[in-house]
């Protein structure tokens, strides 16, 4: 029973904890507001840890990015108008999942591109490694001696 309250113990102390990025002075008294802001910050990329939101990032950049989302919704900006200002003055890359389009097919289609070319390499390198593999190396003279003698003593020698 005891060792079932250890690994419970460790097993909460190296679970991913929240990230609390949010700073108290930045958040909006109103929580319908506060709510939306939250949500926006979660699709909005940190520009400087880039595989993180701003609602989960501690950089400068990312506190200033949260105030302006919340300065946005104040104003009356809906949640579009305010992504829509974001990707005017940062580009499609401030958001984590930037939209389908040109600009973008490369974004989109690498992935599944080099996957296919991963695919497309293993299935080569086991066509080659099984054709190397049904012919056999030829014998040296030595070792056709050795076998002839060995056929010829029925294999006593062995």
């Amino acid at each position: 029973m005891r060792r079932v309250g250890y690994i419970l113990l460790l097993f909460v102390l190296l679970a991913p904890t929240a990230s609390f990025a949010v700073r108290p002075d930045e958040m909006l008294k109103d929580p319908a507001l506060e709510a939306r802001a939250r949500h926006l910050s979660e699709e909005v990329r940190c520009m400087v840890c880039q595989n993180q939101s701003i609602d989960d990032s501690e950089a400068p950049l990312a506190h200033d990015l949260r105030v302006l989302v919340r300065q946005r919704l104040e104003a009356g900006d809906n949640d579009r108008q305010v992504l829509d200002f974001l990707v005017a003055r940062y580009g499609d890359f401030v958001l984590l999942k930037p939209p389908f389009k040109p600009e973008t097919l490369l974004l989109w289609g690498l992935p599944p591109l080099a996957l296919l070319a991963g695919l497309g390499a293993l299935v080569l390198m086991a066509r080659r490694r099984k054709q190397v593999s049904l012919q056999p190396a030829a014998l040296s003279r030595e070792e056709e001696a050795k076998l002839a003698t060995l056929v010829q003593s029925g294999g006593s020698d062995v």
